[in-house]
């Protein structure tokens, strides 16, 4: 009698292959995830990248801090301020650096009028609707040098003041005061040693670490969320108002 061959085990070696895959694809979700929290212009670079090559999204995608950073050193070159104005990346979005001697008058925090047009057409770029979720910190440093008059008693209040000054400044040109902060970082702060060796001072490191720094950088995911309630919050508040004064405008 013909005896049956006994059945073959199919292999499963595919699973070793599988179980590979998904472990990668884990990991590498999980390193989105973490640019997502905690580095979002890093995460932007690498999620464009990813689209770039998997063919995603234009070819040339950028990131929108990229696109800025060009932007407006674009618009710095045409107006012939980049000897004063100083743009770059870093790990959190894009800086622009002013010169505090080309946009300030010496010892107090007024705006030179040479600089107004300039500093207008940042505030115009900033101002798009691409970078409506941006947040925007404007930084005041200044050099080692004391200051005291009835106006800024130290380095501390002046390097406040025309940082607040920018702040205003953007927030007349139609920039939500909701996403702006203003500080004062006096000397403490500098780019470049203020001093040599022998403790003498460099005047040109120094005329460089008196500064404004406009630092614009995407909100995280809690960021927006607040921030859209504070502007629907204030939106509604307006329209309250708004027919509130119709209202006494039509009364008898």
């Amino acid at each position: 009698m013909k005896q049956n061959a006994p059945p073959v085990e199919e292999a499963e070696d595919w699973l070793t292959t599988y179980a590979d895959a998904i472990t990668l694809l884990m990991a590498f979700f999980v390193m989105l995830l973490t640019f997502a929290e905690f580095d979002v212009p890093a995460y932007q670079e690498a999620a464009a990248a990813i689209a770039n090559n998997i063919g995603e999204g234009e070819k040339d995608a950028k990131s929108d801090s990229q696109t800025l950073k060009i932007d407006v050193e674009d618009v710095v070159f045409e107006m012939q301020a980049d000897q004063v104005v100083d743009v770059k990346l870093d790990k959190k979005g894009v800086v622009i650096d002013l010169a505090g001697g080309a946009f300030f008058q010496p010892g107090n925090a007024q705006l030179n009028e040479a600089a107004i047009p300039v500093l207008d057409k940042i505030a115009q770029m900033i101002k798009e609707e691409k970078f409506k979720l941006f947040n925007i910190e404007v930084e005041g440093h200044s050099d080692p040098s004391p200051i005291s008059n009835e106006m800024f008693p130290s380095n501390w209040e002046l390097s406040s003041a025309r940082a607040s000054t920018v702040v205003r400044f953007f927030g007349a040109a139609g920039i939500q005061y909701e996403k702006m902060k203003a500080v004062g970082f006096a000397e403490t702060r500098p780019k470049v040693p203020n001093f040599d060796q022998q403790g003498a001072p460099i005047p040109e490191n120094q005329q460089t670490n008196r500064r404004i720094s406009i630092r614009v950088y995407p909100m995280n995911i809690e960021e927006r969320q607040k921030f859209n309630v504070k502007v629907d919050l204030k939106s509604m508040l307006k329209d309250v108002q708004k027919n509130t004064d119709q209202s006494k405008s039509t009364s008898p």
